[in-house]
């Protein structure tokens, strides 16, 4: 039975409060996902995990504050967003706890709640509508989550029996134990998983941009880069909604231009990281561990490169295996230009590429699309913020500019924004 429908005045303010809120929601759900990878810090360090749990949050905050918007008397059945049941597969695949979600939930439910009170508050003002809105919105508010969360842990168990209950909950769990650096015999291992854990692999991380929709295109798209270098088809694990693990076998790593023609033909939108070879069961782990490093350094960048390569970026790599020191590190190093603004990032992106053609005002010019006198005056500038010429401290100089072009937000200072 329907609840009696509410004064027309309260949904009008509800709708005022969405509104606002979806103006904003590009903030909201930065805090939600900070603060659900404090809540599982695992979760921070996976870049599959936390892409599909930032796009549960937008779409789950955007789908009920558009509800809201609507003004309707009776809200009608919201359907669940398609990324919150992604987040939830990838959830289940992984292994982890599904109390993970349930938790996840709650406190974005909670930050959501605290953005909304303060809204209502500037809005609705101290009048007597205040409460009645706040207790309107709170039961509508906490009936979606509570029809979210409900079908999202129904998908993640049907997800995980489907997983545990054949061959790929074998490999899935095979995987996991080398790469969790279990005990385990590399002969017996590789049989379960029809590969040949003896000999040398280059693991790869295929995954799809922001926005790249390639669902279903991964494995197809690996299978043709392993025919394009020489080699069998390759072992593979989907790691996320739009996230594919892969090895192939081979001591020599393959020519750039022939994964990039191979990546054209099969999905340009897909973007992929190599790892080093290495041999043996640990080699597989550690070939493994170097490509997911890079991709959870390029997996935000919408212009990463389609094939990056490990020695491209091993030593940034190493660099932020700890992110806050990094960002500390990119702050102490080049102060002002540290800031998360638009003029200190094209002082930053012109003076790393200055540095990397050698100081060459022309060449750096026609790699940045712009004048000679642009490059060279955008230099004086970040030298004079950084209160010493480049070259003073090139090594650190270098790479912080680096991280910084990698890691984005990540490791600027807003603070100083």
């Amino acid at each position: 039975m329907n609840s009696p429908a509410p004064a027309p005045e309260l949904t009008e303010l509800m709708g005022r409060v969405a509104e606002t809120m979806l103006g904003d929601l590009d903030q909201l759900v930065a805090e939600m996902d900070a603060a659900e990878i404090e809540l599982t810090p695992l979760v921070g360090t996976d870049a599959a995990l936390v892409a599909d749990m930032s796009a549960s949050n937008r779409a789950n905050a955007a789908r009920l504050l558009s509800a809201f918007a609507r003004r309707e008397a009776q809200p009608a059945e919201v359907d669940v967003p398609p990324e919150a049941l992604d987040v939830a597969r990838t959830v289940a695949r992984r292994g982890l706890d599904l109390a993970v979600i349930f938790q996840s939930y709650r406190r974005g439910q909670n930050i959501a709640w605290r953005h909304y009170l303060a809204h209502a508050t500037r809005i609705a003002g101290t009048g007597p509508l205040l409460v009645p809105l706040l207790e309107l919105s709170a039961q509508r508010m906490f009936a979606y989550v509570d029809h979210v969360v409900a079908q999202v842990i129904s998908e993640a168990q049907r997800e995980r029996e489907e997983v545990l209950g054949g061959a790929l909950a074998r490999r899935a769990e095979t995987i996991r134990l080398i790469l969790d650096g279990a005990p385990i015999d590399g002969h017996r291992a590789g049989e379960r998983l029809g590969y040949d854990l003896e000999r040398m692999h280059i693991a790869v991380v295929l995954w799809s941009p922001p926005g790249g929709e390639v669902q279903g295109a991964l494995e197809s798209t690996a299978t043709m880069l392993t025919r394009a270098a020489g080699q069998r088809p390759p072992l593979t694990l989907a790691a996320g909604s739009s996230v594919l693990w892969a090895w192939m076998s081979g001591d020599t790593l393959p020519a750039v231009e022939v994964l990039r023609g191979a990546l054209r033909a099969a999905h340009p939108a897909i973007r992929v990281a190599v790892g080093p070879p290495r041999s043996g069961i640990e080699g597989f782990r550690r070939s493994h561990e170097a490509a997911l490093g890079m991709h959870n350094l390029l997996a935000g960048q919408i212009d990463a490169a389609p094939v990056t390569f490990y020695r491209d970026l091993a030593v940034t790599a190493l660099a932020v295996q700890n992110p806050s020191r990094a960002a500390e590190f990119v702050a102490d190093t080049l102060g002002p230009l540290a800031r998360d603004t638009a003029t200190a990032a094209r002082l930053r992106e012109t003076l790393r590429v200055f540095l990397e053609e050698g100081e060459n005002a022309p060449r750096s010019a026609a790699r940045l699309h712009t004048h000679r006198n642009t490059v060279l005056q955008r230099v004086a500038r970040a030298t004079d913020l950084l209160g010493h010429r480049p070259g003073e401290r090139r090594l650190a100089v270098e790479l912080a500019l680096e991280i910084a072009h990698r890691l984005g937000s990540r490791a600027l200072n807003r603070a100083d924004a």
